[in-house]
């Protein structure tokens, strides 16, 4: 016979297994684009730049 411990512990996780794949989910419906061709890159063009906002 299992201890009870351990018998808690399997409930838990079958309730958890049940919960997550009882959630909700939405779909979108996404259009797959065409791979971009490579860009040559100028030998005088800066690097991209990222800004970042603390709020």
């Amino acid at each position: 016979m299992l201890d009870a411990y351990i018998i808690e512990q399997i409930r838990k996780r079958e309730e958890e297994r049940r919960r997550v794949h009882e959630r909700p989910a939405l779909e979108l419906p996404l259009e797959r684009l065409p791979p971009e061709p490579p860009r040559e890159k100028e030998p005088e063009e800066e690097p991209s730049r990222v800004i970042v906002i603390d709020l």
